[in-house]
């Protein structure tokens, strides 16, 4: 089974999704610096979330409590975890852990977010949450994440398996040589 694995860090405040006006208008927005970190196990198949959530910090701690609830999960084929090359993930402490679990860590290359599928989930998640949308106080606004979260296998079904296909452009017999 494969996981592709980010965090992502969801901050109270203003996201315009697109603002024009003639004349100047005042929009309310939160106010605060408040985050809610999501560090989430997007299976590349299922399209599941497997997630840990915290208003603290994503550390090498939270990284193994993942890690715990991918194990947990009981899959019978090899389980393969993606990830970037935050220094929480890659130190001894996640790697000889993942290794107790048998789950195996395949590190993508620097600076490629876009070889991470959950980069889309994450995007797709602010745009439903976050763009052009007023939250009073950080509860409804974590509120609002987490049922976003929680209803990626049921009410945003069809848009989560349109937006996360494994079906990826390839490019076979190139010929490099200018005309």
């Amino acid at each position: 089974m494969i996981y592709f694995v980010d965090a992502a860090h969801f901050v109270l405040a203003p996201f315009f999704g697109f603002l024009w006006c003639m004349k100047r208008i005042f929009i309310r927005t939160p106010a605060g610096r408040q985050r809610l970190n999501v560090l989430g196990a997007l299976n590349a198949v299922t399209k599941e979330l497997v997630s840990v959530i915290n208003d603290k910090s994503v550390n090498a701690e939270t990284v193994r409590e993942l890690l715990d609830k991918i194990a947990a999960i009981g899959h019978s084929i090899p389980v393969t975890v993606i990830l970037d090359n935050a220094k929480y993930q890659r130190c001894h402490y996640v790697i000889d852990y993942a290794k107790e679990l048998g789950i195996e860590l395949l590190f993508l290359p620097p600076y490629s977010p876009n070889l991470n599928l959950i980069e889309r989930l994450w995007k797709f998640i602010k745009k439903k949450c976050l763009n052009s949308i007023y939250y009073p106080d950080f509860r409804s606004f974590s509120a609002a994440i987490t049922t976003c979260i929680g209803e990626l296998t049921t009410v945003h079904k069809n848009e989560v398996y349109s937006l996360l296909s494994l079906k990826f452009q390839t490019f076979n017999n190139l010929n490099h040589q200018p005309k």
